[in-house]
């Protein structure tokens, strides 16, 4: 394997491994006073369920890189239409801000997804 199939080999893997626990962090404010260390856990927890969706994701990628590239290009363009209403409407942000809000959450996996699908092209094509 020469060094450009390396590189497109574990260059979306390791930006997805970094794109989810950013993903992650979010889940932090689930930690509040007033609330019991099991109820605090349980909020945790839910609030992790994207993270285990997207590690399920990468797991699939992993195997298949094609597939895996598809559906993280999908997950990313299907995202960002939520991601912006979300913001812009329910949380009152301008379309700027909701515009960066999308680009920083969504762009990433958007990003991986086209990266696996390279990855998959050039190994089939070092064949």
């Amino acid at each position: 394997m020469n060094n450009s199939i390396k590189l497109f080999h574990w260059l979306p893997r390791i930006l997805c491994i970094l794109a989810i626990l950013f993903i992650s962090m979010f889940a932090l404010d689930s930690f509040e006073k007033g609330l019991s260390i099991w109820q605090q856990l349980a909020q945790f927890l839910k609030h992790l369920i994207p993270s285990f969706i997207l590690t399920a994701f990468l797991i699939v990628a992993w195997k298949w890189e094609m597939v895996g590239g598809m559906i993280f290009t999908l997950v990313g363009l299907i995202m960002s239409p939520f991601i912006f209403q979300l913001n812009h409407i329910r949380n009152g942000f301008s379309i700027a801000q909701s515009l960066n809000v999308v680009l920083i959450i969504t762009v990433p996996f958007i990003l991986v997804g086209i990266l696996f699908l390279v990855s998959y092209y050039r190994k089939k094509q070092s064949l």
